[in-house]
């Protein structure tokens, strides 16, 4: 009888990459679960999110009679990832640290581990899939449109696609319960964790300034008419409608970030959601990422400027190092910083960050 093929899981604690551990159990894998330590500092409560977090990997584990390991990735995290989201808001821009935590711990980091434990694969409860074709590795939305991760997975290469699991990818979210409940699983009925990992749950501004040095400054409107005082830059990004504090000016209808003035500190608004200011008909990429093949150019396609955003038709052309992006439509809230992935249908080509 052959030996059954080993993969190393990253298991979270939650209901997702628990069912996936049950999953390839089932399917005869030998899986062996790794809990990362990314960060371990306590949230405004007192409560270390990652303590309770590897409570469940232990219990999942011990309920479907798997062995489990924590690695401590917490150097290389702040390092790779946490250095990055601060500097990009030094810079004004709104980064995505969840994209560089797949690029440079899950898919880099974590790959490496699993690899010099001689694993076949390593596997992850990501909602994504991947298809093996014409010997390439292509990424694929998940089933779910709702819960589809593979925006988060857009700058992972192929190499470590070709070498990686989704166990859940062909599954909706609802189904993904119904396994867990099957299997008696003690995460089944736990909460999705919602926000960035560092950040959880406790206030973004005051997280914030608590890292970096901020100072108030004046709003503006896209006409230059003073309006108030801004808290900081760095707590404001393109497209934002809460939380700017300006009421009963002009029209009446609500204001929204439109621009951020770094040299002279001003926060730059719009009043009303069809204000021209804050649409664009274009942008530059920089850093372009192909994860399977550099496509043709002009590239027709669909994008998605943030990962909640919806896919919008565009068309991709190279400018020097960098991509100029033409949108069918104009789109709001194009934020420099942000992640500007690319689709051909339900694959996933790559992604820019929106310069």
């Amino acid at each position: 009888m052959s030996k059954s093929k080993s993969v190393v899981l990253g298991m979270s604690g939650g209901v997702d990459s628990s069912v996936s551990a049950a999953l390839l159990k089932e399917e005869g894998y030998d899986v062996t679960a790794v809990f990362m330590k990314n960060w371990s500092e306590e949230d405004d409560d007192g409560v270390c999110t990652a303590a309770e977090d590897y409570l469940d990997v232990v219990r999942v584990c011990e309920e479907l009679g798997i062995n489990h390991y924590t690695v401590n990735f917490e150097e290389e995290y702040k390092e790779r990832v946490f250095s990055y989201f601060l500097s990009e808001y030094e810079k004004g821009r709104t980064p995505n640290p969840d994209v560089m935590c797949n690029t440079e711990i899950k898919f880099k980091a974590f790959l490496d581990f699993a690899m010099k434990l001689d694993a076949d694969y390593i596997a992850m409860g990501h909602y994504a899939r991947t298809l093996k074709k014409d010997n390439h590795t292509y990424l694929l939305r998940g089933v779910d449109e709702n819960k589809d991760q593979s925006y988060f997975l857009s700058r992972v290469n192929e190499e470590a696609l070709s070498k990686t699991l989704f166990p859940i990818g062909n599954f909706k979210k609802e189904e993904v319960r119904k396994i867990a409940e099957k299997y008696n699983l003690s995460t089944a009925k736990k909460k999705d964790s919602t926000g960035i990992c560092f950040i959880g749950e406790r206030d973004f501004n005051k997280f914030l300034d608590s890292f970096l040095f901020t100072k108030k400054g004046d709003i503006y409107s896209v006409d230059g008419e003073y309006l108030g005082e801004h808290s900081g830059l760095i707590h404001y990004t393109i497209g934002q409608r809460k939380g700017i504090g300006i009421g009963g000016v002009g029209s009446g209808e609500p204001f929204f970030v439109a621009d951020k003035d770094l040299e002279k500190n001003r926060l730059i608004v719009a009043q009303g959601l069809g204000n021209p200011a804050l649409y664009k008909s274009e942008t530059i990429c920089e850093e372009p990422f192909w994860i399977t093949k550099t496509p043709t150019f002009p590239l027709r396609c669909t994008g998605k400027i943030r990962y909640r955003a919806k896919d919008e038709p565009m068309v991709v052309d190279v400018l020097n190092d960098e991509l100029i992006v033409k949108f069918d439509n104009p789109i709001k809230g194009v934020t420099p910083g942000q992640i500007l992935v690319f689709y051909d249908g339900d694959i996933c080509l790559g992604s820019g960050i929106i310069k």
